[in-house]
């Protein structure tokens, strides 16, 4: 199902991120345009939901840390663009429902697997909720590669600088029918991340989560 009001705004947000961050968009073929779908970035700056984004013409919803929707009105604002909150401290029985239901009716749904922004710049520890949703759910995973966030917008910055940003979207992945639902996941968010540090001219160390 497509969002008016967001196709309305994307043109425009498209080009101000191409002027202001030099955005470059590659690899959008790999979108599918229908079915349940995870979409795993690595996780950059504050605007990394919104650039993701751009070029997915679907209903989107985002899972965000809880401690967001304690901002008043900012709460209000990411609720209207279909975010829903997340504890990443602990087991969230709540938000794991919302998820299911999410993609059980064939939408889209975006999760950092790092669950904050890089400080370094480089892809950090995935947490595995998200790919233990794929497993459980046979859903595929998208994954995404954002490169020269953390150089426009590290984290110590209040504002963004201009800069040149790069957003990659590599070709879907499923889990491993053959494995233990555990080992599944796990297989799979390796793959995912190895991926992602990859295109980012990095190997990646051991995942743990």
């Amino acid at each position: 199902m497509r969002t008016p009001l967001l196709d309305l705004a994307r043109p425009g947000v498209h080009r101000l991120c191409r002027a202001y961050f030099g955005l470059e968009l590659s690899g959008l073929d790999n979108i599918p345009t229908s079915g349940p779908l995870i979409i795993t970035p690595n996780h950059q700056t504050y605007a990394d939901p919104v650039l993701v984004t751009i070029p997915v013409r679907r209903r989107v919803y985002y899972m965000a840390w809880n401690r967001l929707f304690e901002i008043p009105g900012f709460s209000w604002f990411i609720r209207r663009l279909r975010a829903f909150p997340v504890r990443i401290d602990s087991a969230d029985p709540t938000s794991m429902r919302e998820a299911v239901r999410v993609l059980t009716a064939g939408h889209v749904l975006m999760v950092f697997p790092e669950a904050e922004r890089t400080r370094t710049g480089r892809v950090e520890r995935f947490k595995l909720g998200a790919f233990r949703l794929a497993t459980t759910l046979g859903v595929p995973v998208l994954p995404v590669t954002i490169a020269g966030g953390h150089e426009s917008w590290p984290p110590a910055q209040v504002l963004p600088r201009r800069g040149h940003i790069v957003i990659t979207y590599h070709p879907p992945l499923k889990p491993d029918p053959s494995l233990e639902p555990r080992q599944a996941a796990s297989a799979l968010a390796q793959r995912a991340r190895a991926i992602i540090a990859g295109a980012l001219g990095g190997a990646p160390p051991s995942l743990h989560a």
